[in-house]
């Protein structure tokens, strides 16, 4: 195991992976901008290292910067938590040539991942369903008109290397195509250096499914069942929960087999998810995998009491996993909702500010995890989410009534928060059957 772990991110993803380095006794190093410098990472961990200016470009994503902290400070492995560098394949290769561990799969298999037409090849290789479309990125108008027309219409453009929703377009009407394929070529070559796109199906208001998988070095793999998290605002996710409640036993099975599959096709080693969209018959299709710890892990950990921080260590370090599939129990259900500074009455609009009162919910099966407390500053160059809250029950109905207390319980003032859109959401008809899809807030907005 290892003796010294940097942690490259901030905020409560940097103070989940403290715990559970402080439960494995590894000593802990903090890395933080100038903008961070009294944040609540900084004083958990036992050493910091300032990298920089607030701007992102400029610290938590400076290579040069976090490869120095850890290099003075000795730390044999970085963590990167989640957005950041986590999927920065040439971040990894970094870490690798420098002698570091980087805690998450091989820098080749992000970068196989990351390719989303490559993934998509690579999944259908293994029999993991697909959601049809192009093999190879488009070439020019008059070829993503002949996809288009048999596929049918409305279809989605894609950056190969997106994500976070950037790159994408939706196309419905013939006459869109060529400026919607320019546009998403324009906004994938800004934000990840490649024009490349690529055709697909459009499914109309799907579920988001996803399945957090597992696996070692050793060809150990494993998966913790699915997470249903529908309920996004531009493919922002806001509400996730476990068991999803449209999956029934028999396809459960089905999605854990796909998963595990895909874990092993591409030789994935550590914590990932693998993420697809279900449709109304219950058809599912592989969207894309996250290779890295997600934000929403704390609802898996809840459901069956697997540590995923813990195990990406031990991973990392090159020991087995702790836990077999037939080991594996789905108790009860959990939910997650992500707490942001922000204004959701108005397109949830960031709230910056200093936060003059903070209280959070106790109680049986009440989880938050958060890197804030108050008298702290919420500052306008990153995520807003200040807080996550995860409440688990022996069934959704009572999982969701906790959740709802719990929110009610939270005070928080100086800065706008989403939590009177979260009790709006929880309370929705829809929602309480739940029948949700990736189109439930723009049903709520709407009235319907």
């Amino acid at each position: 195991m290892f003796d010294k772990v940097l942690v490259a991110n901030r905020g409560e993803i940097a103070c989940r992976i403290f715990q559970a380095c402080r439960e494995l006794k590894i000593a802990t190093v903090a890395v933080y901008s100038e903008a961070d410098k009294d944040s609540l990472h900084t004083r958990l961990a036992d050493e910091a290292v300032c990298i920089g200016p607030p701007p992102p470009r400029e610290s938590y994503l400076n290579f040069a910067n976090i490869i120095s902290a850890a290099k003075i400070t000795g730390a044999q492995a970085i963590h990167p938590g989640y957005g950041f560098l986590s999927e920065v394949t040439s971040f990894a290769e970094i870490c690798e040539a420098s002698g570091i561990v980087f805690i998450g799969p091989p820098s080749h298999v992000i970068a196989r991942m990351g390719n989303k037409s490559e993934a998509r090849r690579a999944m259908q290789a293994a029999g993991v369903p697909v959601i049809p479309g192009t093999q190879e990125p488009v070439g020019n108008v008059r070829d993503a008109r002949e996809i288009a027309e048999q596929l049918g219409y409305p279809v989605m453009i894609k950056a190969a290397l997106g994500g976070g929703g950037r790159g994408i377009r939706e196309v419905h009407d013939p006459a869109d195509l060529a400026t919607q394929l320019e546009q998403a070529r324009s906004e994938a070559r800004a934000a990840f250096g490649s024009g490349e796109v690529y055709i697909e199906k459009c499914l109309i208001h799907p579920r988001h499914i996803e399945v957090q998988v597992l696996a070692d070095t050793h060809g150990n793999v494993v998966h913790l069942g699915e997470r249903d998290c529908s309920v996004q605002h531009r493919k922002q996710k806001l509400i996730e929960e476990a068991p999803s409640p449209a999956v029934n036993s028999a396809t459960r099975r089905k999605l854990g087999e796909a998963a595990v599959k895909a874990a092993r096709t591409v030789g994935y080693v550590g914590a990932g998810t693998v993420e697809f969209l279900m449709d109304k018959k219950g058809k599912f299709y592989f969207l894309e995998m996250n290779t890295r710890i997600q934000v929403e892990h704390p609802v898996t950990e809840m459901l069956t009491g697997v540590d995923i921080a813990r195990e990406q260590l031990r991973v990392a370090s090159g020991e087995k996993l702790s836990c077999e599939q037939g080991s594996i129990w789905f108790n009860g259900h959990a939910i997650e909702c992500r707490i942001l500074a922000a204004d959701g009455d108005d397109g949830f609009r960031p709230s910056p500010g200093k936060i003059e009162r903070w209280s959070m919910p106790v109680g049986p099966g009440i989880r938050v995890d958060s890197g804030v407390g108050g008298g702290s500053t919420i500052p306008p160059y990153y995520d807003p989410m200040i807080a996550k809250v995860i409440c688990w029950a022996e069934d959704r109905p009572r999982a969701i009534a906790r959740m709802q207390a719990a929110l009610r319980g939270m005070q928080i003032e100086g800065v706008k928060t989403t939590i009177p859109f979260h009790l709006r959401a929880l309370a929705v008809e829809s929602f309480q059957r739940g029948e949700t899809d990736t189109s439930f807030i723009e049903k709520m907005t709407q009235g319907n």
